[in-house]
């Protein structure tokens, strides 16, 4: 089967970040059948995509700025010729040839196969790394050591960049690819507003309860780590305990290991902070207690 793609870009104040990643479109052996800019700027980024008239593109205007919601409107507005629908971030950049190497696998992909991620060239080993390959914290369900896992907590274990075709739980935005006919009945929670932090797990551990997610090894990207829209550390780390929890109910995992392991990820950060002097870091761990303390108010305030 010949199939055609179209690419969601979600973007926020980044024109720089999305002409790098346009220009790696430019040059790949296959491009896009379609690129959908889904733009929540302060200042449109239209006019970049000008300087790039040989790729098909469709352009929107979101408000408010959510990657969940910018995302799900990138779906509505993709053609229906286009039998998969990839999802990739502003500050990424495509490996000469990947496209190409992408398509290739899904003309020959399992039937239950439903997404399928590019493999990131430029990954870095996160600090920590030594907790989280703990047989002991695997076996107590807090965070899982096998690569591209989520655990009892509803932690989610990263897979950096692969060697071999790799079967996971979830796969991330940054350089995705979906079957179209998929997103008809899955699509972004958005309840995961603003910057969308864990949006991605959401999806697609949904989906891999009944299909096939793989990561395949070929087929290249880069991610440039864009400082801007981010928010503050802060604010930051109350998300990142309340979409945690949210994840946790929503797919009926383990509360009580959850708020271990986020006491544990907590205490990381807050040392990795003080550590490196590094304030950001020590202002997310507050923020993560705040974020505890507002959800376990909310609760007994019913």
């Amino acid at each position: 089967m010949t199939h055609k793609i179209s690419l969601v870009v979600a973007t926020k104040d980044r024109s720089d970040d999305l002409r790098r990643l346009f220009k790696s479109l430019r040059g790949q052996t296959s491009r896009p059948h379609q690129v959908v800019v889904v733009d929540a700027s302060q200042v449109p980024v239209e006019s970049v995509l000008s300087d790039f008239p040989e790729i098909n593109t469709t352009y929107l205007q979101h408000w408010p700025p959510s990657a969940a919601a910018q995302r799900n409107a990138g779906i509505k507005a993709c053609t229906p010729e286009s039998t998969l629908i990839g999802f990739v971030d502003d500050d990424a950049a495509f490996e000469p040839g990947s496209i190409e190497r992408m398509l290739l696998f899904w003309e020959s992909a399992s039937a239950d196969t439903g997404g399928a991620s590019f493999n990131l060239r430029n990954y870095k080993m996160p600090p920590g790394r030594w907790a989280k390959n703990s047989r002991l914290i695997d076996a107590l369900g807090l965070y899982p050591r096998r690569p591209g896992g989520v655990a009892q907590s509803g932690w989610h274990s990263v897979f950096g960049e692969v060697g071999e075709l790799l079967q996971t739980e979830w796969l991330p935005s940054g350089a995705v690819v979906w079957r179209a006919e998929l997103l008809v009945q899955h699509q972004f929670d958005e309840f995961f507003d603003g910057y969308s932090y864990l949006e991605d797990l959401d999806f697609s551990y949904t989906i891999s309860r009944d299909h096939r997610l793989v990561v395949i090894p070929e087929a290249g990207f880069f991610h440039y780590a864009s400082p801007a829209g981010r928010g503050k550390a802060r604010q930051f780390g109350r998300v990142e305990a309340r979409n945690r929890f949210y994840f946790v109910r929503k797919h009926h995992l383990s509360s009580v290991r959850c708020a271990v392991a986020l006491g544990v990820r907590c205490v990381m950060t807050a040392a990795d902070g003080i550590g490196h002097l590094d304030t950001s870091m020590f202002a997310r761990s507050v923020g993560n207690v705040e974020g505890v303390f507002g959800l376990f108010t909310a609760r007994h305030s019913r």
